[in-house]
């Protein structure tokens, strides 16, 4: 079993910055292959923003390239999402994913990004 827990989340303004972590227990994070970002705002379904696999090959959506950059750190079993140029449409609910044997998946944390 894993449990993934987000923080870092809450309110900034448009153009501003903020990194998301998510903390994974109950295995060591260097046995789980993908980590990543999803979001879901009101209204709409899940979607990916970026994944990292467990020799750091990254993905990413189309609207966040170039302003979104996904990490992990083994040693302290952690994913990151950095934001950076924020839009409110990136305002949403962001879930951690991980993927060992089968999909886990965090509590999520609200972002919202005001104009």
């Amino acid at each position: 079993q894993v449990q993934l827990v987000e923080s870092g989340g809450g309110l900034v303004q448009a153009g501003g910055s903020l990194r998301l972590s998510c903390v994974a227990s109950g295995t060591s994070s260097r046995s789980i292959f993908t980590m990543g970002w999803y979001r879901q705002a009101p209204g709409k379904q899940r979607e990916l923003v970026a994944t990292i696999t467990s020799v750091g090959i990254t993905n990413y959506a189309d609207s966040v390239k170039d302003r979104f950059t996904i990490s992990r750190d083994d040693a302290k079993n952690t994913v990151y999402l950095q934001m950076n140029s924020a839009k409110p449409e990136d305002t949403a609910v962001y879930y951690c994913y991980a993927y060992r044997v089968r999909n886990y998946w965090g509590q999520g944390t609200q972002v919202t990004v005001s104009s």
